[in-house]
């Protein structure tokens, strides 16, 4: 190849050859002599288009399928879609200007999800000419789509299987949750930190089994855990005070009495320590 070759012409033409002699489909057509190979590729978000990371690991996901090819094994390759979830969601939700899932709600389901699919379909069509100008050999004219109802229905089929085999089961997990989607966090969200910000409180209380009427005030920024909840931590050092008001004892931090109305009557004063060991009911009877 001459050093002066206009390299963007020689890609055109190799790629137009592939396109007009179908060189792809006849590799998939012709003998196998080893029998078939499957590749599993791990289907990419519909959420924008191609950034180098994913054209560096397609690269690499199209030289197996060619060496297992040359091997003399039939490696059929079908592109599919991941499409489901909070990635196109946040998209069209910016689009229409949404703060919350009530505005999702309010606009409509339906409408939503047709927004949603629009615009995979959109990003869909984007990949489609990044992958072919990037010379991979895949099928991308009969992929497969997460959203597709074939797909679904097929996902719920395995689902009930595993149900009915009693390889699945349902029980009760403290979740962190997104207040502003309202659907669960993953272990990474929940990892990225946090940032001072003002944000509401609650104060709840744990009545003692040895002491009815008499409850142990807890102060919580994060209330979806009291729904887990099994025990309470205490400073050993710290003084604690037992008081009365509004009929109910209660006990807290000798510093914090400043946050009850009014003027509590004290009825004792002792360490955390003394706190060590005691029972409390549960806010929740599933764990009684």
């Amino acid at each position: 190849m001459s050093k002066m070759s206009d390299f963007k012409d020689r890609e055109k033409e190799i790629l137009d050859f592939w396109d007009k002699n179908q060189t792809f489909q006849k590799s998939i057509d012709k003998d196998a002599p080893q029998g078939d190979y499957l590749f599993y590729d791990g289907p990419p978000f519909a959420t924008g288009t191609p950034h180098y990371g994913h054209l560096v690991a397609s690269i690499m996901k199209d030289v197996v399928p060619r060496f297992w090819t040359m091997q003399g094994y039939r490696v059929e390759r079908k592109w599919g879609w991941d499409v489901h979830g909070l990635p196109i969601e946040n998209i069209v939700e910016k689009d229409l200007g949404f703060k919350s899932k009530k505005d999702i709600e309010k606009y409509g389901i339906d409408k939503f999800n047709e927004n949603c699919r629009s615009r995979v379909l959109e990003y869909a069509d984007i990949w489609k000419g990044v992958i072919h100008q990037l010379g991979r050999w895949v099928d991308m004219e009969n992929d497969y789509k997460t959203m597709d109802l074939s797909y679904m229905e097929t996902i719920w089929w395995v689902f009930k299987e595993l149900w009915d085999k009693g390889l699945i089961y349902e029980d009760y997990r403290s979740m962190h949750i997104c207040p502003r989607c309202e659907t669960t966090l993953s272990q990474s969200e929940v990892a990225e930190g946090y940032k001072d910000i003002k944000d509401l409180s609650l104060i709840a209380k744990f009545e003692l089994l040895d002491e009815p009427g008499t409850y142990v005030l807890a102060w919580t920024t994060t209330p979806w855990t009291l729904i887990g909840n099994v025990a309470l931590a205490v400073g050993k050092d710290i003084d604690y005070v037992k008081i009365e008001t509004d009929g109910s004892k209660y006990i807290l931090a000798k510093e914090l009495l400043k946050i009850i109305e009014g003027e509590p009557k004290i009825l004792a004063e002792f360490k955390g320590k003394t706190l060590v060991g005691k029972k409390y009911q549960p806010l929740f009877d599933y764990y009684t």
